[in-house]
């Protein structure tokens, strides 16, 4: 395998954005907090959405003692709210079972509730700095193009990992850099649609580049269109459930005027099957 690691280093150094959860000292519960936001979610819409989380809540013990409806209320319009829930959960597990602190082992934050993976990967990384191949869907990408000469990744697998853990140095505070560069090359350099081969530090070793740029295809789950879908209507029923004065409102009430009655109701059902939502005494709520 070509050395990828030493150019990522020496180019993330002088071109890593300023994001706050690379900050020093910003903690292991701020980066839990953010890579659960980031999931699926722009880095410029999370960023003011994790402040005033942490300004709240700048604890696991904090949050899980608020109710979970507050935690879908601050949530707002970030997306896929499900997250909340399973933050909340997670902070409520990290209080009772780690003294409310954010745990370092691998094994012990893939135990928490809403915790993959790649998110137990990068708490330990990113707040520990310990030595753990950390893989998104940039940094796949980048492997993808660089190593096996593809255009796109295929779907997510252990080989993604595997690959990344033969890419890292072996020094600790160097294989947290190498995650990191490979994973902001691919969010600002190497990305989907336009890759800016010109400004790349690896394009020399680039397998994909050096074949040509071949279209491999692309096998990548696509995400179905929001406008019209189930998901636009979760969303209007919870946004008039986070606006209500105690958080309910009568069922008769919930987005009366939406176009699709069927489809209004399926989000409502929906809603309450995941926790979102509580119904009872004809009120419809968020979860207690």
């Amino acid at each position: 395998m070509p050395d990828l690691a030493t150019p990522l280093a020496e180019w993330y150094r002088d071109n890593a954005r300023d994001l706050p959860w690379r900050r020093p000292g910003f903690g292991a519960w701020g980066v839990l907090v953010s890579e659960f936001m980031l999931q699926q979610t722009p880095v410029n819409r999370v960023i003011p959405h994790l402040e005033r989380w942490l300004t709240r809540w700048p604890t696991p013990t904090a949050l899980a003692a608020d109710a979970p409806a507050e935690a879908v209320r601050q949530w707002a319009n970030l997306g896929y709210p499900r997250r909340a829930l399973w933050l909340h959960r997670a902070a409520v597990e990290i209080r009772d079972r780690h003294d409310g602190v954010v745990p370092r082992d691998v094994d012990h934050l893939l135990a928490l509730t809403g915790i993959g993976d790649y998110t137990a990967r990068a708490v330990a990384a990113f707040a520990y700095g310990d030595r753990h191949p950390v893989v998104d869907t940039n940094t796949r990408r980048v492997l993808a193009r660089a190593i096996d000469g593809r255009s796109q990744p295929g779907p997510p697998s252990r080989h993604d990992l595997a690959a990344m853990e033969a890419l890292l140095p072996d020094d600790i505070r160097s294989a947290a850099v190498v995650n990191a560069a490979a994973m902001e090359l691919g969010a600002t350099v190497c990305v989907a649609r336009v890759p800016r081969c010109e400004a790349c530090p690896v394009a020399a070793q680039c397998a994909w580049r050096a074949a040509g740029y071949p279209d491999t295809g692309d096998t990548r789950r696509r995400q179905a269109r929001y406008e019209g879908s189930d998901r636009q209507a979760r969303g209007a029923v919870l946004k008039i459930l986070r606006d209500a004065a105690a958080h309910a409102v009568p069922l008769a009430e919930v987005v009366p005027d939406w176009p699709d009655a069927g489809q209004r109701d399926r989000a409502i059902d929906s809603l309450i099957a995941d926790g979102l939502a509580e119904a009872s005494d004809g009120l419809l709520r968020l979860p207690g």
